[in-house]
């Protein structure tokens, strides 16, 4: 009789889903969530020849093939809302680009530091929380849908450390409505697009206790996920060289594919956008993604390249003049 592998048997206990067909190609991705709001403001991006050009065949010529847009429900100013979402994501799609959608649940950022509950959801409780993340989700989706856009990937939640729509689903207190919140996001979105790939998403890949206590919370609570996400910004995590951060990120990816029998990948990746080895830092990341054994490594997603001299956000990776920096020449 042939033996289970420890790590197959640990994750078909923690309720892993049945191993993976063939793993589709790998994803080299960009978060270009400011895009609207940076071409309102008459912003301009150009090929790394200079030429001026769409931000979707600058990126193309530079090896993206995905892109993620990030979700809030009522923003003040609309953007990231579902209308100009479904605008970004059909000019995705014309481009030949695959979509992740990435729902925060709030109105503005959700993030290990905020994860605001939506202002008209605050009062409600923890059942209403659970059935307004899915009427969203899924009011969203179907929205997507009839515009003819169909995402590959969809994240309930963005950086659940500790989880989301505060105070009643953070999971160091509420690990199990954490959980039915994802569940509830899950569900809402196989019922739209059933092939689509549901994500869980955790911040600070080179921790990777963190990510054990979180999904082994989430399934023991009875969370539903496809994939595993995690961020990766080597050049910011504490006490950490860049290089122990990415061997770390990488050993957090291995684990992970091995503990719950899910694909991992990166959705978020970003470095200074004039770091003299930055194109090395995210080329490392990357390779440390296509490592994971049994291809089960599926993607890397560039955190917003686009955003030069933008919100002051340094971590782009266009330069100045609006051109694609080196750090972009990792992802052809």
């Amino acid at each position: 009789m042939k033996l289970i592998p420890q790590s197959i048997a640990l994750a078909c206990l923690l309720g892993s889903l049945p191993l993976a067909q063939a793993a589709p190609t790998f994803a080299r991705g960009a978060d270009v969530g400011w895009l609207s709001e940076m071409e309102a403001q008459g912003r301009a991006f150009y090929t790394r020849q200079g030429q001026r050009a769409d931000l979707f065949e600058v990126l193309r010529q530079q090896g993206v093939n995905a892109i993620r847009l990030r979700v809030w429900v009522h923003p003040a100013d609309g953007y990231n809302g579902i209308d100009d979402v479904i605008a970004k994501a059909r000019r995705a799609q014309a481009a030949g680009m695959r979509l992740m959608l990435d729902f925060h649940y709030s109105d503005s950022w959700a993030d290990p530091q905020q994860q605001t509950k939506p202002a008209a959801w605050a009062a409600y409780s923890v059942a209403q929380l659970a059935a307004a993340v899915a009427e969203h989700t899924r009011s969203s989706l179907a929205a997507l849908r009839d515009a003819g856009v169909t995402p590959e990937w969809v994240q309930v939640g963005n950086e659940t450390r500790d989880g989301m729509l505060w105070p009643e689903g953070r999971a160091t207190t509420h690990m199990d409505n954490y959980a039915l919140f994802v569940r509830s996001g899950y569900d809402a979105v196989k019922a739209v697009f059933p092939q689509a790939q549901v994500i869980v998403h955790v911040d600070n890949c080179h921790d990777g206790a963190t990510f054990r206590w979180n999904y082994d919370g989430l399934l023991a609570h009875g969370g539903k996920f496809d994939m595993i996400a995690a961020s990766a910004y080597p050049t910011t995590a504490k006490d950490l060289s860049w290089q122990q951060a990415t061997a770390a990120c990488g050993a957090t990816l291995n684990d992970a594919a091995a503990r719950y029998g899910r694909p991992v990948m990166l959705a978020e990746v970003g470095v200074p956008w004039d770091h003299p080895q930055g194109q090395a830092i995210v080329a490392d990341l990357i390779a440390r993604v296509r490592a994971v054994p049994n291809e089960q490594g599926q993607g890397a997603f560039y955190w917003e390249p686009q955003a030069y001299q933008w919100k002051d956000y340094p971590m782009g990776a266009f330069d100045r003049s609006g051109k694609p920096t080196a750090i972009m020449d990792a992802f052809k």
